[in-house]
């Protein structure tokens, strides 16, 4: 069954990857980036699977220019991924207001409004599947990356609500958590232009973490990410949230462990009268 795709965020990395397997497995991808020349050596590579087009998600005109290219040039829209995503270092009392809105306007309302707009050709279809690309920060928090955080917890909600909304219509939504994937984030994380030394025992070693992520050879590699994207979409059926990489379980393992821990202390305190 060939599917027809739409992709942010392809300039590299996961979604780059992502394209490339979706064309080299026999799909059509219309692969977006917010600089569409970055993305001539993918549709190189594969000129009769794959379109481009510029897409910067803040924008809700070029948002609805995407969708509509999608229809418009691949006939359909099956499986819309939203890929897209930056970084923003800071605490939460260094993170301003419009920093905080830029960030939450990339992780949040850029994919909320492709998704509403993906949704009625879905639905005329009576088929379709919307693929968020959250993080382990979906799920736990980081010390420094309280923006982040914050975004990837709302994509997280955002998704299993339309999961239980858009479910009995036909469409799927799944939210992939990866782990630890050697690419351009942490060489791309923004920061927040207010810093407070105070903070930096406590943040330091997570930015040079981040930092280092690109060069580390421990990491996963964006193809593999790739490869079960497509095992996911192929499946008629699967879990909402659904982890990739085997350093994501163990993390996301120990993260359930710890809230069962919390839960039960928080159940004792109340007991207690504290």
């Amino acid at each position: 069954m060939e599917r027809r795709w739409l992709i942010t965020g392809c300039s590299s990395g996961l979604g780059q990857a992502l394209a490339a397997a979706a064309a080299e497995a026999g799909d059509y991808v219309l692969a977006t980036a917010r600089k569409p020349a970055a993305l001539a050596e993918l549709a190189d590579r594969h000129p009769d699977r794959v379109t481009t087009a510029a897409l910067d998600i803040r924008d809700p005109g070029q948002c609805e220019a995407a969708v509509r290219a999608a229809v418009d040039r691949l006939g359909g829209l099956d499986v819309l991924v939203n890929n897209a995503g930056s970084g923003l270092f800071g605490t939460v009392e260094e993170v301003s207001d419009d920093e905080l809105r830029d960030q939450l306007e990339t992780l949040v309302v850029g994919p909320w409004r492709l998704a509403r707009l993906a949704l009625p050709v879905m639905r005329s279809q009576r088929t379709g599947h919307i693929v968020n690309v959250s993080s382990l920060a979906g799920r736990t928090a980081f010390p420094g990356l309280a923006a982040y955080v914050t975004g990837k917890y709302a994509l997280e909600g955002m998704s299993q609500a339309l999961a239980a909304e858009a479910g009995p219509l036909g469409v799927r939504v799944t939210v992939l958590e990866p782990g630890g994937f050697a690419t351009g984030y942490g060489t791309a994380l923004a920061e927040a232009a207010a810093r407070i030394p105070a903070y930096g025992p406590g943040t330091d070693p997570m930015h040079a973490a981040l930092r280092g992520m690109a060069g580390d050879p421990s990491l996963g590699r964006p193809e593999d990410f790739a490869q079960r994207v497509l095992r996911v979409v192929a499946a008629e059926h699967g879990p909402v949230r659904i982890p990739v990489g085997e350093d994501a379980f163990a993390y996301l393992s120990a993260i359930e462990e710890a809230a069962r821990e919390e839960l039960a202390a928080a159940r004792e305190f109340g007991a207690s009268g504290g």
